[in-house]
């Protein structure tokens, strides 16, 4: 669904990826690991569009989307939850959800979509009118997920979900990950600290250190592999 050839990325003059190159299987998740610095939301950023490529390709189902505008990447059916959720602040539940879907003209369509993110977060429905700014950081993590399904992706990229959400919700966000990938049938790439987690729910992984990718394997390898136990599994 996803595939990135020798892409390179630069701020100024720091090359933050080196040439990297990965695939992404339509219907599965995949996970990109690494220490904080390494590229990962670098490269979620260089396929949303966010950030200017400057050497190497993004295809998705085969079509070059390098260097396409943002909006017209999200009209093509992928959507980026950023790191740290970046909700906004200032607007009701309701009024975040309405904006993931500013492409969408059909009313029934938005309604439907709606009525799918409340079947994933309930609690949304409980707070609609809730400024979202006053919502924790779990229930905010929700919100731009939700807004994000409102656009009617077919690929979702997700930057460190669980970044200051307590441990209780966390297991819950990554519960409905699942479920979103399973029943919607929704490609999932992943950026997450916690490599465990993400190695759990995950069919395949990429580790990736200073912009380089130096591991691929599917999940279950990649969790008995003794370099990945040693940076990211905490030795265990």
């Amino acid at each position: 669904m996803l595939e990135v050839k020798n892409l390179s990325v630069n701020y100024g003059a720091i090359t933050a990826l080196h040439g990297i190159s990965l695939t992404v299987k339509q219907g599965d998740i995949v996970t990109l690991i690494g220490a904080n610095g390494a590229g990962k939301t670098t490269t979620l950023k260089a396929v949303s569009g966010l950030l200017k490529v400057q050497g190497g390709e993004i295809l998705y189902q085969g079509r070059n989307i390098t260097n396409l505008q943002p909006h017209r990447i999200v009209q093509l059916g992928i959507s980026h939850v950023p790191e740290g959720r970046m909700v906004f602040a200032n607007l009701t539940v309701l009024e975040n959800l309405q904006m993931g879907a500013y492409l969408q003209t059909d009313k029934e369509v938005i309604h439907h979509e709606m009525e799918y993110v409340f079947s994933v977060f309930p609690r949304l429905n409980e707070r609609l009118k809730q400024v979202a700014g006053t919502l924790s950081g779990g229930e905010q993590q929700m919100l731009a997920i939700g807004r994000a399904l409102m656009s009617k992706p077919k690929f979702l990229m997700l930057d460190e979900p669980s970044l200051g959400i307590a441990p209780l919700l966390v297991k819950t966000i990554f519960e409905k990950i699942v479920e979103i990938n399973r029943q919607q049938a929704i490609t999932i790439l992943l950026v997450e600290q916690n490599a465990n987690l993400a190695l759990e729910i995950s069919n395949y992984g990429y580790v990736l250190e200073t912009g380089r990718i130096i591991l691929a394997d599917q999940s279950p390898a990649l969790r008995q592999n003794p370099q990945v136990k040693s940076a990211y599994l905490g030795g265990v």
